[in-house]
């Protein structure tokens, strides 16, 4: 039978289940993690707690901040190029990412006692969560899908990541610069690596953005990605950790209200927080490597619209019109469009995005 044809309920796991199991799975992940590395859960360095306490207190504020945002009316407006079945989602609320990245920061600053390398990156974190809001606040505004312009959210972009090349450039030591690899190789690149640490920011931000195009695909990618590099650097750099630890639980949290079929999206001013953070975090933890494992899901989504654009120009006729190599972008979108279930779409790429974490935390050092 046509997978069109059979009901969302029929195609596996429903998106409470996803839910449930995404972070089951992830709280036993971090259980496992603390124990083989002989850390209490109390203990200042411990992955369990500070997620867990994340969560609770994202997914609790939830309850509060859900209903306020459909009362001011902050209904997302579906973009009239993307799937059909997408025009029912019209008027859930949008901007979520303002309740549960601020929660998630101010936990990971207090648990890390302000350290400063936080400190800088939930900066970042919230720097990018600003120009995220203002692109979502104009969307509503507007009552349009196009928000502030292409060429200012990338400015704005470029300019928040050099700011905090430069404050790294200042105050940390040179061998910053090296950029790590497996098998404990290193990669000495000089002032290149300021470029390629404000690519890496400016890129990640655009690649969780382009994944939020689901039911709860970049709050579940999001927390199995900060996880995975939580446990990456928890050796080297336990207060990074605890940051990524408490965006993953935050994540979490707000897939509770996030799940199939959501109650609020994260908007621009969630996505591309999350992106702002992981590239700071894998930056300060000398971690580019693994996130770039880590993040495979967001790379290929990122990729599959670039080369949908490419091929498109590429392939122009006489009168203008090219072949499209997706029947659409991002990849998500190509997926639903043969016949798969949202669920059926988030739920193997969970699948794809643990595979990630598992190989990047297995790969020698």
């Amino acid at each position: 039978m046509d997978a069109k044809l059979i009901p969302d309920k029929q195609l596996g796991l429903t998106g409470n289940q996803l839910f449930i199991a995404l972070g089951t799975g992830l709280s036993i992940a971090a259980l496992i993690l603390d124990w083989f590395a002989g850390r209490s859960l109390l203990s200042g360095v411990s992955l369990t707690l500070p997620f867990v306490v994340s969560f609770l207190a994202t997914a609790g504020l939830g309850y509060w901040v859900v209903p306020m945002l459909r009362a001011l009316k902050a209904g997302q407006v579906i973009r009239q190029e993307g799937p059909q079945a997408h025009y029912k989602k019209a008027g859930t609320p949008t901007m979520g990412g303002i309740f549960f990245v601020p929660t998630a920061v101010v936990l990971a600053i207090v648990w890390s006692g302000f350290a400063p390398s936080v400190l800088a990156v939930s900066a970042l974190t919230l720097a990018y969560g600003a120009i995220g809001w203002l692109d979502d606040w104009q969307i509503l505004r507007k009552k349009s899908n196009k928000g502030i312009s292409p060429r200012m959210k990338l400015g704005l972009q470029i300019a928040f990541a050099s700011m905090f090349c430069f404050w790294l450039a200042s105050t940390q030591s040179a061998d910053l610069t090296t950029l790590a690899l497996p098998l404990g190789l290193a990669l000495p690149l000089g002032g290149l690596f300021w470029v390629l640490a404000g690519f890496a920011v400016v890129a990640e931000s655009n690649a969780t953005n382009l994944t939020d195009g689901l039911d709860g695909l970049a709050a579940g990618t999001g927390a199995i990605a900060l996880l995975g590099l939580a446990a990456l650097i928890v050796p080297t750099s336990p207060e990074l950790a605890i940051f990524s630890t408490c965006m993953a639980g935050g994540c979490l949290g707000f897939l509770a209200h996030n799940h199939n079929p959501a109650r609020v999206f994260m908007g621009d001013t969630g996505s591309l927080s999350l992106g702002a953070a992981l590239a700071a975090v894998a930056i300060l933890s000398h971690s580019l490597f693994g996130l770039l494992i880590l993040s495979g899901i967001f790379l290929a989504e990122s990729l599959s619209v670039l080369a949908q654009v490419g091929y498109y120009k590429a392939t122009k006729d006489d009168r203008g019109i090219g072949k499209r190599l997706f029947k659409m972008a991002p990849l998500h979108h190509h997926f639903e469009l043969v016949g798969w279930s949202e669920t059926q779409v988030v739920s193997r790429f969970y699948l794809i995005g643990t595979l990630l974490a598992l190989i990047t935390l297995l790969l020698p050092q």
